[in-house]
């Protein structure tokens, strides 16, 4: 047994030193420092560290100036849907051009109080910023300046019928000159999981009238499931031929420090109206609060955001299901409506997209108070060529660092100066000579 143990021991120590030889900090390049002027090819001449390994295998030499799905965001207010007291908009869908003019579809809620609380709510107070809402529209020319047209999609008016609470977060899907408007659909008293699922209405005009399935097309999933409280923000769209719609799920072990904060899954249908197959790699991604996901190329791209250790990121997958991380991103969207005209072809080259609108928070975060619609604007698109988005050294001023999200909080405060004195050591002072 002694015997064994010194094998491996020995084994161990040959394994170190023979790695130490390998990777010695103070090993000289026979080719001098490493050039100003990046290579475009790796360099096989030299010692690289895992990190310029790294740069040239899977980020490219010229960072984010060469990566198609790195962007950054640019914001511009938008007078008719913008901020707004006493009325909140959220959550554009994509944005479609029909003829000569664009429609976006969106949350609206205007109720005479501002949110409450679940406990508070009632048939005329609001327990969320989403909650007694209904789903709008609005048509702009330019995408700049938008008109507000009024309710494309209702709660139903009839108390304890499916959907009576609130109709929100919607999203569009354009196939055989039909349109589906997919959205949330909340049926009597808001909980604390914020349960809805997702449904549908379609029309034969981007305008409407809207005829409701009246019923869930994609269900909850079962208890102890990770979607088992709700499924949020669909976002459906065409790849190879079929219907795939994105979503994100809820469960009631979101605030477990062991649970799943939220993630997104997948449901494919042949037809716009179902049935949906949920797909069993879900969920296919393990961070992210809204969905916005878009063909690109001959595979399927989103941004991920808000939620998750893959937060603010853009993926990529070339079947829809097995997401890469292709770039990190600052400032993301809140709940991105992107105009996307390839978005129902299916044509297997997916253009992206260079603009659309997002919604702000008017009172910090959370969507507790109210919201409001803006456009941003991008190049995350294999055809714009916009340097300015390419950009990735942002800076921010005070009103960013000192907004009430970011503020120290007095309680956070006494934690921090507790932990101070709990670790109370003096600087410890370094050797350099050799023992």
């Amino acid at each position: 047994m002694n015997f064994m143990k010194d094998k491996l021991l020995f084994g161990f120590t040959l394994t170190l030193l023979c790695y130490s030889c390998q990777i010695n900090p103070e090993k000289e390049s026979s080719q001098g420092a490493f050039p100003a002027i990046l290579p475009d090819e790796k360099p096989t001449d030299r010692p690289l560290s895992k990190s310029m390994e790294r740069l040239y295998d899977k980020w490219g030499p010229h960072e984010d100036r060469a990566n198609e799905l790195y962007s950054n965001f640019k914001y511009t207010p938008l007078p008719n849907l913008g901020n707004i007291k006493g009325v909140s908009r959220r959550d554009p869908s994509k944005i479609i051009k029909v003829d000569d003019t664009y429609y976006a579809y969106y949350t609206c809620r205007k109720t005479q109080s501002e949110p409450v609380g679940v406990e508070n709510a009632n048939d005329s107070l609001p327990a969320y910023d989403w909650d007694l809402a209904d789903i709008w529209y609005a048509t702009s020319k330019d995408g700049f300046t938008w008109e507000e047209q009024g309710i494309a999609v209702g709660r139903n008016p009839k108390k304890g019928e499916y959907g009576d609470r609130s109709a929100t977060t919607t999203d569009i899907l354009v196939v055989n000159n039909k349109y589906y408007l997919y959205y949330q659909a909340f049926t009597g008293k808001m909980g604390n999981a914020d349960p809805a699922d997702v449904t549908v209405a379609w029309a034969d005009a981007p305008q409407g009238p809207w005829v409701k399935l009246g019923k869930p097309v994609i269900e909850r999933g079962a208890k102890g499931e990770w979607d088992e409280a709700a499924i949020h923000d669909p976002n459906p769209m065409v790849f190879n031929g079929k219907v795939y719609l994105y979503y994100k799920g809820q469960n009631y072990s979101m605030r477990d420090p062991k649970g799943l904060i939220r993630a997104h899954g997948l449901a494919v249908a042949e037809n716009p109206l179902g049935p949906f197959v949920k797909s069993a790699y879900n969920p296919v991604t393990n961070s992210g609060h809204e969905t916005n996901y878009f063909p690109f190329k001959d595979g399927i791209a989103g941004t991920v955001s808000i939620d998750g250790p893959e937060k603010n990121t853009v993926q990529f997958s070339p079947d829809g299901i097995n997401f890469d991380v292709v770039s990190h991103i600052q400032m993301v969207p809140v709940s991105p409506g992107p105009f996307i005209p390839d978005a129902f072809s299916s044509n297997g080259k997916g253009k992206g997209f260079t603009w659309g609108l997002c919604h702000i928070n008017a009172k910090g975060g959370g969507g507790q108070n109210y919201c409001f619609l803006a456009r941003f604007d991008c190049d995350l698109s294999t055809e714009a060529d916009m340097p300015a988005f390419k950009k990735n050294n942002l800076r921010f001023d005070e009103n960013t660092y000192f907004q009430k999200e970011m503020r120290l909080k007095w309680e956070h405060k006494k934690q921090a100066l507790k932990a101070a004195e709990d670790y109370s050591l003096e600087t410890i002072s370094g050797k350099t000579e050799k023992k």
